[in-house]
């Protein structure tokens, strides 16, 4: 690894927490709930209104916004692409999958967009969930054999991004014989971009440590993860934890908020309880079946998990009480999060609102203690 990727590496506990927000879904406004969403999601761009809001997260402090991918939704690198051009600020973490493109072809066609958008990207490369999406894609391999893949695929990417010559490459999935590109990856700071590898497997902590920036996991009480995330943190890599966020000025208005998602919430619920029944993903299995208890902490809700599905595990409370929960994960080594919530828009400008300056200004607090 060269010096600059492993500083590239080191863990941001002394910076800022950065925030992420999904972007909203083909066609979801910011009205959507659960039953509509899924009945009008139909694969479009829709430019316009996710244009918007780009330009609300740029205004409620929000980093980067994930782009998910699936057979729903349109492609990632080409909503950034025309996003990222529309906009100044905000980046897009493209959501990935190894397998289902040429190593060689998915890094020129990154360097493309980086120099489109000026490097306002970053990657969630996800092994995959679904047996069954990924065989419509074409891709027949097991769990562990995907990960295996994908550690493939980034060693040849990171090999473009190094540039020291052409690459060579012979394993069990890829064969890369005097591979080329004059395209570059074009970012003011980073000669390649951050890499969130995403699962909760001992597959992906591993991916995470020998090609990623950044474990992005699901969350547990911060003393339930202490011990597993430290290995990571030690060799230079951050943490990051993906979930949702009811925040309200009291607890009391938050809990009725989740009350009100869990009533007559039963499709929503069957509709989970098959899709968890067809993935492999060891950490949405484990979460799902956590969901029985409805709380895995005062503040964890895992009741919205069969509602919503295992990434949607959401943090309910007051803004003072979630900014708290923000600061001790970020004392325990977290520094980055992927959130989300109901309605996507709104909860966001409200996170930005109430939440985020509390976190802010706790930050500052910790510095002049420090």
């Amino acid at each position: 690894m060269t010096k600059e990727a492993a500083r590239a590496k080191q863990p941001m506990n002394n910076q800022p927490l950065k925030f992420h927000w999904r972007l909203t879904f083909s066609g979801e406004d910011e009205t959507a709930t659960w039953e509509r969403k899924c009945g009008i999601e139909d694969g479009g761009a829709y430019l316009d209104s996710r244009e918007e809001f780009c330009r609300k997260a740029e205004e409620a402090g929000m980093d980067s916004l994930l782009t998910d991918f699936g057979y729903g939704k349109p492609d990632p690198m080409l909503v950034a692409a025309v996003l990222g051009q529309r906009t100044e600020k905000i980046k897009f973490i493209l959501a990935y999958r190894s397998g289902l493109f040429a190593p060689t072809m998915f890094t020129q066609q990154l360097n493309t967009l980086s120099s489109l958008i000026n490097g306002r990207l970053s990657l969630n490369i996800v092994a995959g969930y679904s047996p069954d999406e990924q065989k419509a894609y074409g891709d027949f391999l097991s769990h562990d054999e995907r990960y295996e893949r994908t550690e493939e695929f980034l060693a040849i990417c990171h090999a473009f991004w190094r540039r020291e010559g052409d690459v060579n490459f012979q394993g069990k999935h890829y064969r890369v014989e005097k591979g080329h590109l004059k395209t570059r990856y074009v970012s003011p700071d980073r000669t390649f971009p951050e890499i969130f590898i995403g699962g909760g497997s001992d597959q992906a902590r591993k991916l995470a440590l020998s090609q990623g920036t950044c474990w992005m996991r699901l969350p547990d009480a911060p003393d339930a993860m202490r011990e597993s995330i430290a290995p990571v943190l030690a060799q230079g890599i951050e943490v990051g934890l993906r979930f949702a966020v009811i925040a309200r000025p009291t607890r009391e208005e938050a809990l009725s908020i989740a009350r009100e998602m869990a009533e007559g919430a039963d499709n929503a619920r069957e509709f989970v309880k098959t899709s968890i029944g067809n993935m492999d993903s060891v950490s949405f299995k484990k979460l799902y079946e956590m969901g029985k208890e409805e709380w895995l902490t005062p503040l964890l809700w895992t009741g919205s998990v069969r509602i919503y599905g295992p990434a949607a595990i959401t943090m309910v409370g007051s803004a003072e009480e979630l900014a708290s929960a923000f600061m001790d994960y970020k004392r325990l080594g977290v520094s980055q999060f992927i959130l989300s919530g109901w309605p996507k828009l709104e909860e966001m400008i409200n996170f930005g609102r109430v939440v985020l300056p509390i976190v802010r200004e706790m930050e500052r607090e910790a510095a002049v203690s420090a």
